[in-house]
């Protein structure tokens, strides 16, 4: 690995992510600087830091949101870079902006290549300029031009924020006269989340695959991919499991969604580490967008590849050029990562405030933890309910899936509801497990459905009757599902 000319680098968020980099740093012989808002003063990551700084109260838009302050906060501990993570201000060229002008080094893209990504819509004309497949859709739309935009891409369609992502300020529309309403709140999700409140249009396709590719680019011209993640299984187009590589994407496909990739990251002129993310139809596929930073998902990637992408940000950010090409790289096994967070799946995942009570952490060959989850934890509302994100790897998808329903049934927390009993349940899906599933299968599998109680009497009578070597009665019809049928093979295997 090359030699770091990063001397102290402030990681400029907080809990799993700012964790994350904390240990890189350490692991690079590079000083880490935390930084804080009232909430979270005693957080792991504060304690695992070589020293950490205020930001301010609690709400993000004073503390982790405020670029003066963070700026500051590197300047009075002496930073030469700065690391943003995932979330708050990872993708906003302002912050990468005022790093230049404060002489810090921002591990991330140009501010140039941040402000092309962030737009939405403007990433979609230049990937577009270059040759790579596009769903049907718009450039930034006027309120006065939407209607006429929307008979000419039809129904469904989808609505979505120009100016960011993670899930907000996109809405599905079915019928014309639900779309003045649809618009008027995603506008004002936008404006709440990013402070943008432009949106575009784009054609709905029901229950694609979600495939990204994962991308890093140096500053001396070369840029390659780490293959591809399997992101469909989310909730509100947002992630709640991914999988590394796509049990639905083979070599050829690989090849052609990674050249795809490298050319949308030359085409914004990236740098540094990021993920092109496509919808994928069978065979074909169309590009979402570009997200500027490191992914929640990226330990996936790591594992497969035996990539640190947090070292490399740190490299590429130094000025080194790319330690391999294209050629070598290769992956290896399968991995997967259960985001394990503080909502309850019951209740749609309902988001969660709390303090965390008792904490049992899975480990083992194969098993790796990132996240600040310890007992004691005050979950607010201020933040992002992520506690914990599992990662398992396996020789093979069988082996990781195994492996990842060991580690679940070994984790415990405590306190407030998590994901982990609704990630025990699709472990054990028979459509995970064959790797059929696309962005629609939330929606259309959870909740599992209610057994009729004359289903469970005949499955007991079933069971009784197999015990005495008996002929089992007729079950009634079966629920959807097929419930009754996999419940009784389980009953008596």
């Amino acid at each position: 690995m090359a030699p770091l000319r990063l001397r102290k680098v402030l990681v400029a968020n907080r809990g799993e992510i700012a964790l994350r980099v904390i240990r890189a740093c350490r692991a690079c012989g590079v000083e880490a600087v935390a930084v804080y808002s009232d909430a979270d003063g005693s957080s792991p990551h504060v304690r695992a830091a070589t020293e950490a700084r205020r930001l301010g109260p609690a709400p993000a838009a004073e503390s982790y949101l405020n670029i003066p302050a963070v700026i500051e906060a590197a300047r009075a501990a002496g930073a030469d870079a700065l690391h943003p993570g995932y979330g708050f201000l990872a993708e906003n060229p302002d912050l990468a902006r005022a790093c230049a002008d404060a002489g810090i080094v921002f591990v991330g893209p140009p501010v140039e290549a941040l402000a092309r990504c962030g737009d939405k819509a403007e990433a979609r004309r230049a990937v577009r300029a270059a040759g790579i497949p596009i769903l049907p859709g718009t450039d930034v739309v006027d309120d006065e031009d939407v209607a006429a935009a929307a008979d000419r891409i039809g129904f469904p369609l989808l609505i979505k924020a120009a100016g960011g992502g993670g899930g907000k300020g996109i809405h599905r529309v079915a019928r014309a006269e639900d779309l003045p309403g649809a618009i008027k709140l995603a506008r004002g999700e936008a404006r709440s989340a990013f402070g943008d409140g432009r949106i575009y249009l784009e054609r709905w396709v029901e229950d694609l695959r979600h495939v990204e590719v994962q991308i890093v680019a140096d500053a001396h011209g070369r840029a390659v991919h780490l293959g591809e993640r399997e992101c469909s299984i989310q909730r509100r187009h947002q992630k709640l499991l991914e999988e590394a590589p796509s049990p639905a994407v083979d070599p050829e496909l690989r090849a052609a969604m990674g050249r795809a990739a490298v050319a949308a990251a030359r085409a914004v002129g990236y740098r540094n580490a990021g993920t092109v993310e496509f919808l994928v139809d069978g065979t074909r596929f169309y590009f979402l967008e570009i997200n500027a930073r490191l992914q929640v998902e990226h330990p996936i990637t790591e594992l497969v590849t035996g990539t640190d992408l947090v070292r490399l940000q740190f490299e590429i950010a130094s000025g080194a050029p790319l330690p391999f090409r294209q050629e070598e790289v290769t992956l290896r096994g399968h991995a997967i990562e259960c985001r394990i967070s503080a909502e309850d799946p019951a209740q749609q995942f309902l988001p969660w405030a709390g303090r965390v009570a008792e904490v049992l952490l899975p480990g083992g060959p194969g098993v790796r933890v990132d996240g600040a989850l310890v007992p004691g934890l005050e979950v607010t509302r201020h933040y992002d309910p992520l506690l914990a994100k599992v990662i398992v790897w396996g020789s093979s998808r069988g082996e990781a899936i195994a492996r990842m329903g060991q580690a679940l049934s070994e984790m415990i927390v405590t306190g407030l509801p998590t994901t982990i009993p609704f990630h025990r349940w699709l472990l054990r899906h028979p459509m995970f497990k064959a790797g059929r599933y696309g962005t629609r299968f939330v929606d259309t599998e959870w909740p599992p459905r209610a057994v009729p109680a004359a289903h469970l009497a005949a499955l007991a009578a079933a069971v009784l009757a197999y015990r005495e070597d008996r002929r089992p009665p007729i079950l009634p019809a079966q629920p959807a599902g097929n419930w009754a049928a996999s419940a009784r093979r389980d009953a008596v295997s």
